[in-house]
């Protein structure tokens, strides 16, 4: 029996009934109804870590999950929170404007390269790990607050047995075994944003990302909204309509982790580099989804050339619609990250916010983004380590803090760098360099713009 994570009908349902009430619709009798008549069929909610519930469904309860996900689609959201970018810019009165090339120095852009690498490989082994977890296994070796790779050596056996590691990780994330950089979804996708651009140029469409991913991108290494949207155009949809169909994942971390590179690539020019996100995460992703691209890309482009942190969390919000949720959530938690200097505190604040959210939502990873990056203050370590420490999407988060620290800093510190290897799954560049991408990034950076 083949159990498909994040793409079922009957698992998809409940997650979209979360969704509704995350935007507004959640108290409107038509939601209200379709969830009773979802419950009352024997339909469950949405599982709480795991993409699949446990065994299949009757076929008329997976009739019915398709049935009630194409009603609730066709039920808007009333909060004020667009996805198209005009509307979008309309409603940022600090939208920047576009701004003349700005040479990126190749220190920074060799640091932001490297910093996500770092990011991503620190988080990984606790990938989906609750918070304790990741503090009693740093604690019990000796490495809290988080300021090196995990390891396992000196692990008590019983805190491994309740905090199981992410297995398939653990053998290449280890301090004892890291060689080179591993495969990961938050770095292939930078590799792909990068493909995009060195096929397509500058004035790259969605429809050029989506050929990019059905001609590089395995199936198999997509996940959540990724998963939908490739799901729908195999069917034949086209965007922004692969963004919406069965998609209940559209607010979450997905589109996020793909818009590092479309900063990279606009040094000092975060509107333009918010704007290229938006091409790209309209694919697959909607509202606070599509806003959370665009916050990273645009902190991304202005951490090549900015002088600290709050220069890089002030870009990122200049793209965002001040009334949305992530804005509200990234302004609280910048707020707290600079009154409060014990991060567990402000972790605590966090949870009390958005606890409520999937541990890959973009809302309260993009809060906890800001917070470590404002705690950090510029501290590689300090802002990794607090990514990670949050404990939501922990390669993730710390992915992007990562690369905004190291371009802030012009590089990382020698003990978070790796043998100089990146594995990924994408034709033409399993093994490559790390400084062999950021060479190419300064290309795409340096060409003319259009």
């Amino acid at each position: 029996m083949i159990r498909l994570t994040w793409v079922q009908p009957e698992d998809l349902v409940g997650h979209e009934l979360r969704q509704a009430a995350e935007d507004g619709r959640g108290a409107l009798p038509e939601v209200t109804a379709i969830g009773e008549r979802w419950h009352a069929a024997g339909g469950h909610d949405a599982p709480p870590r795991a993409g699949a519930s446990p065994g299949p469904a009757p076929e008329e309860l997976r009739a019915l999950a398709g049935e009630l996900l194409d009603e609730l689609a066709a039920i808007p959201s009333p909060l004020p929170e667009p996805s198209e970018l005009d509307e979008i810019v309309a409603s940022c009165p600090d939208w920047p404007a576009a701004r003349p090339r700005i040479h990126a120095e190749p220190g920074r852009v060799r640091g932001a390269w490297w910093g996500r690498a770092a990011g991503c490989l620190l988080g990984k082994p606790v990938e989906k790990i609750p918070r304790e977890g990741i503090r009693a296994i740093a604690e019990a070796t000796g490495n809290w607050p988080i300021r090196g790779w995990f390891t396992a050596k000196g692990l008590p056996p019983e805190i491994a047995e309740r905090w199981p590691w992410n297995r398939r990780s653990a053998a290449t994330s280890l301090a004892e075994n890291i060689d080179g950089v591993p495969e990961d979804d938050d770095l292939n996708y930078a590799l792909l944003a990068l493909d995009v651009l060195e096929r397509h140029g500058r004035d790259f469409t969605t429809e050029d990302v989506a050929r990019t991913w059905l001609d590089a991108l395995p199936a198999g290494r997509v996940f959540t909204a990724e998963r939908a949207a490739y799901r729908n155009l195999l069917t034949g949809l086209e965007p922004p309509a692969t963004a919406v169909h069965r998609n209940p994942f559209r607010e979450w971390i997905g589109a996020l982790i793909r818009a590092d590179v479309y900063g990279w690539a606009n040094p000092g020019d975060p509107a333009t580099a918010a704007e290229w996100a938006w091409r790209d995460a309209r694919l697959s992703h909607t509202a606070n989804g599509i806003y959370g691209a665009m916050f990273a890309a645009a902190m991304c482009a202005q951490a090549l050339v900015a002088g600290n942190v709050g220069e890089v969390v002030e870009a990122g919000l200049s793209v965002v619609p001040p009334g949305s949720r992530l804005a509200e959530a990234v302004r609280q938690a910048v707020a707290d990250a600079a009154a409060e200097p014990d991060f567990e505190r402000v972790a605590d604040r966090l949870y009390a916010r958005h606890g409520h959210l999937h541990w890959v939502h973009t809302v309260n990873n993009a809060a906890l983004l800001a917070a470590a990056l404002v705690h950090g203050a510029g501290d590689f370590a300090a802002t990794v380590g607090a990514a990670v420490a949050g404990g939501w999407d922990t390669d993730s988060a710390a992915a992007t803090a990562g690369s905004i620290a190291g371009a802030l800093a012009g590089g990382v510190p020698e003990r978070w760098t790796t043998r100089d290897r990146l594995a990924s799954s994408l034709p033409g560049f399993d093994g490559v360099s790390i400084e062999s991408l950021a060479a190419r990034t300064l290309v795409l950076s340096e060409g003319d713009r259009r």
